[in-house]
């Protein structure tokens, strides 16, 4: 299984996959990012984006990464990725189960003001325009078809423990010491 942690910056992603990932017995994280950054360094370069998930074969090869490793090593991926285009969405959604991966599609969300304060305070990233830039696509998103189409988790309020234990709850998954 795949438990997919969308939200835009801000929203605990990284936090929560780490924690997730403590709580479900044989999972493993899958920084999806990473396949982005192997795609940034190709020499010469790709065609010119803002953002690598632009590229098809972002997409294409998140789906066979996940693949491969759970046909390798089996148990739950916890993939903690932004994914605000909903084309983009369907696309890996659709590459995952044609190889018959059950995918939970949660959503850590966030008001607008929590998250422009989470992301100017943070203190292990620092300060990103990057990260503000995405606030009104998330908003956009969200709006339009994410908020809908994924399980909500508001971490408005909640601890990242408190996150965490929700989103194992809702998949049905870890240990309950």
């Amino acid at each position: 299984m795949i438990v997919w942690l969308n939200g835009t910056h801000g929203a605990g992603k990284t936090t929560t996959s780490a924690l997730v990932q403590e709580l479900i017995p044989g999972s493993r994280v899958l920084d999806a990012e990473k396949v982005g950054e192997t795609l940034m360094d190709i020499r010469p370069g790709l065609p010119a984006t803002d953002n690598f998930q632009h590229w098809p074969p972002w997409r294409q090869l998140v789906v066979e990464t996940a693949w491969r490793v759970l046909g390798y090593v089996g148990g739950t991926l916890v993939v903690p990725m932004t994914v605000l285009v909903e084309r983009y969405w369907r696309e890996i959604s659709d590459g995952l189960a044609a190889h018959a991966i059950p995918v939970r599609h949660m959503l850590l969300h966030a008001d607008q003001e929590t998250l422009r304060t989470r992301i100017e305070d943070d203190a292990v990233m620092g300060f990103s325009t990057f990260r503000m830039a995405h606030l009104e696509p998330y908003r956009a998103a969200y709006d339009g078809w994410l908020g809908a189409e994924a399980e909500v988790v508001d971490t408005t309020r909640l601890s990242p423990a408190e996150v965490a234990r929700r989103v194992v709850d809702a998949v049905g998954g870890g240990d309950r010491t």
